[in-house]
């Protein structure tokens, strides 16, 4: 029997509405029922309370239409919308509205989903995409991100958060899609479109913590723990006395997703601030009722973690001791790629900076695994050699990075295209997975910074404050102090806007086909696209800033990838043994390659990079 959702307001077939919620710390609770939009009552059913603390009551349509608003009454302490809202038509702090869960209709009944191996992803945010800032405003940009070549959006967190204008990962209402990207409906076109267009939808979701405004869960029970504490408020309670209830409604806050609005992945964000030290941690159960649900439904379904942690056991099987995910993001062969082509050596960057830390990066996985880290003061990881490559998600840019390690600026600003081109190139040439940030393909000029629009001065006040804070420790020597994003500000948040606009110009254009001819050759040669680490050789040259990738598949067929960071010519030879080479593709036309006696040799000017394929005899 499939799943469903029955905490909430959960509406049968008849249109009877069962309220169920669970508030351990309220002895009695009603539920007020009032007009769309309004404040007017239409009437108050108390709640049936079991020895659990699950309070529940049951309404006749009439009295509680689809549509019409609630909030529950706690004694001595006012009304509070539904923890498990599917609607926050009015924001945060707003009552909840009735929403049917069959009430849109599909047309994605054919759709089984991809392959964990076929899957490009293309992080945006709703907010910034387009120039709607809506869910139908990313559905208007599909084919043109189906003609790019990515096969899976992956949204930045898309529930309530307080405000018009946030990042997302200061959500409050965890099942309720943000209303003014468009609400539940939207959404579910969203993915709909997504399907029709043969791509997969994932959301980021946010597991480690609530945002500080309209958090009301700790009143309705121990949601939060003080045991425990994470750089973004307080921990979720996964391990303590009264955290079963906690558990599921996080597990059920994945099977919604999953089920409701048919999306086909989760990314996990910052699971090293879930504590959980039970036999059983909670990731592990998210993932096995994930994946079991997935499979009942007869679809492919994943889950992709952030990690900082480097411990290969995120992606194990649980059977094996491990968490069950499917894959994680790579921030080593981020930070690896970043410190070479930049140069930058603050912060966490310190622990990196050598070629042959991004060879490692490309074919291990962690580069830190087990060894010293200067910048934690300790060793670091474990060994991922031996995990295929499509159980990482590499980068050269997402939002933390652009926004945080370089104060708002895309890679290109900092580099140049042509570096960044190579940098792609180098990416694209991986095991891994690669993801892309919104714009990333055009060379998009629009900064992208953290934002916000809390409606609690002091709080708005507090988040500027830090913010600003934690900009000074990683501004660059010599750069401006005061130019640093206001999170608060509108114009913070209308700068980081895609400006579509500049993609019939050039340069724009020039990389936007670069990107889309390098997407087609990953798809099309399959030694770039197996995911096979151990038919992956990597060599790195510390003087020339160069790397390079040969790539092997079982069919015989492989790819070489000449990739030169530095500032200075470079000449390499390509492996001699089996068929000749044949050039794929360059980023410059001042690439040359010379054929003779059945060798081949390559000068890459700086910033310049080749892939070179051939085919069994």
């Amino acid at each position: 029997m499939s799943w469903q959702l029955d905490r909430g307001a959960t509406v049968a077939s008849d249109g009877t509405v069962t309220f169920t919620t669970w508030a351990p710390r309220a002895e009695a609770l009603t539920v007020r029922l009032l007009v769309p939009g309004g404040t007017e009552v239409r009437g108050e059913l108390p709640m049936a309370r079991d020895a659990d603390g699950v309070f529940t009551a049951r309404a006749p349509a009439a009295l509680a239409p689809v549509g019409s608003d609630y909030v529950y009454l706690l004694p001595g302490v006012g009304p509070r919308p539904d923890p498990v809202s599917r609607r926050q038509p009015a924001g945060v702090h707003g009552p909840s509205r009735i929403v049917a869960a069959a009430g849109f209709r599909w047309s994605d009944g054919g759709w089984r989903g991809l392959p964990l191996d076929e899957l490009i992803f293309y992080e945006l945010h709703v907010g910034t995409f387009s120039p709607e800032g809506t869910f139908a405003g990313v559905a208007a940009k599909l084919p043109y991100l189906r003609d790019l070549g990515v096969t899976a959006l992956e949204l930045m967190p898309v529930v309530t958060f307080p405000g018009d204008r946030n990042w997302g990962y200061d959500g409050a209402s965890l099942f309720a899609p943000h209303e003014a990207y468009g609400g539940p409906e939207g959404l579910c076109r969203l993915v709909d479109a997504c399907h029709a267009h043969g791509l997969a939808l994932f959301l980021d979701v946010v597991y480690n913590h609530l945002g500080p405004e309209g958090n009301y869960l700790q009143d309705f029970g121990p949601y939060f723990t003080d045991r425990y504490r994470t750089p973004w408020g307080a921990a979720l309670n996964f391990d303590g006395p009264d955290s079963d209830e906690v558990r599921r409604f996080f597990v059920d806050n994945a099977l919604h997703w999953l089920t409701d609005y048919h999306v086909d992945g989760l990314r996990l964000d910052a699971i090293h601030g879930i504590f959980d030290f039970g036999a059983r941690h909670i990731l592990g159960e998210i993932s096995e009722a994930f994946h079991a649900e997935a499979e009942r439904l007869g679809r492919r379904a994943w889950l992709v973690a952030e990690s900082d942690l480097n411990d290969p056991r995120v992606i194990q099987p649980c059977a094996a001791g491990g968490l069950g995910l499917d894959a994680q993001w790579s921030d080593d062969f981020h930070h690896a790629q970043h410190a070479v082509a930049t140069g930058n050596r603050r912060g966490y960057f310190v622990d990196f900076g050598r070629v042959a830390d991004l060879a490692k990066a490309i074919s291990d996985g962690f580069v830190y695994d087990g060894r010293p880290s200067a910048f934690r003061r300790r060793r670091h990881g474990a060994p991922s050699a031996g995990e295929p490559g499509e159980r990482f998600v590499a980068f050269n840019q997402n939002h933390d990075q652009i926004a945080n390690a370089c104060q708002g600026r895309r890679l290109a600003q900092i580099v140049g295209l042509e570096r960044q081109k190579v940098a792609a190139m180098v990416l694209f040439s991986t095991p891994a997975l690669p993801l892309l940030f919104q714009g990333e393909e055009y060379g998009e000029e629009a900064p992208f910074d953290y934002f916000t629009s809390h409606g609690d001065p002091a709080l708005a006040e507090a988040v500027r404050q830090g913010r600003h804070q934690e900009y000074l420790h990683l501004l660059e020597a010599g750069a401006d102090a005061g130019s640093w994003a206001d999170p608060q500000a509108e114009e913070t948040f209308q700068r980081a806007k895609l400006r579509w606009g500049s993609l019939a110009r050039s340069p724009h254009a020039e990389m936007l086909a670069f990107y889309r001819a390098l997407l087609a050759l990953r798809r099309r040669l399959a030694p770039l696209h197996n995911g096979r680490k151990d038919l992956t050789r990597v060599a790195a040259d510390e003087t020339l800033r160069s790397v390079t990738i040969e790539r092997g598949d079982p069919s015989g067929a492989a790819t070489f990838t000449a990739a030169n960071l530095g500032d200075q010519g470079a000449t390499l030879r390509l492996p001699a043994d089996g068929a000749p080479w044949s050039l794929a593709l360059a980023t410059s036309s001042t690439v040359s390659a010379r054929f003779e006696g059945g060798t081949t040799s390559l000068a890459l000017p700086p910033d310049a990079a080749a892939i070179f394929t051939r085919v069994p005899r």
